[in-house]
């Protein structure tokens, strides 16, 4: 292998990790516009694992959109990335497939009504991992698929004077 092919190899594996970063970014910030344009024009997602909805980029953006207004803060870590390459129409290296654990700590926009100042610390947090599948196109890599398998979830307790009877 060239110089010029690894230099290439490590390039992609860096514009590869980008978009899985991004895909993260938008997701926490609710920037459904940024999250749109990761996916190419026939991307697909799937979080029906996590309670979700399975559909293109546009149906899912807004569905994460109203979704995740339940919570104030969000914050994915997406972690142990194993990328590789595969080949489309018998060019190398034009897909890209990433899988990847995430934990995923979220607090509820809900303000607590006890009277006490609201705890900072998330009170949701779910845990899995990442499929996404990648095709590099004119504009850069792009997301083609992306598939959530939750694996676990910790929600808030509940206060004894919230049980209902």
């Amino acid at each position: 292998m060239t110089q010029r092919v690894e230099l290439a190899i490590v390039m992609d594996r860096l514009a590869v990790d980008e978009v899985v970063t991004e895909y993260a970014v938008a997701v926490d910030d609710g920037n459904w516009e940024a999250y749109r344009k990761l996916f190419a024009p026939d991307g697909r997602a799937d979080y029906r694992s996590a309670g979700g909805i399975e559909g293109n980029a546009e149906q899912i953006a807004g569905w994460l959109a109203e979704s995740m207004r339940l919570f104030a803060m969000r914050q994915h870590l997406i972690v142990n990335r194993r990328i590789s390459f595969g080949a489309l129409d018998q060019h190398t290296d034009d897909t890209a497939h990433v899988q990847a654990d995430y934990v995923n700590p979220m607090r509820f926009a809900k303000e607590d009504d006890s009277g006490d100042t609201p705890s900072t610390a998330p009170d949701f947090v779910c845990g899995g991992r990442y499929s996404f599948g990648l095709l590099r196109t004119d504009d850069g890599w792009r997301l083609t698929e992306v598939v959530v398998e939750e694996k676990w979830r910790r929600l808030p307790e509940r206060r004894p004077e919230a049980v209902v009877h």
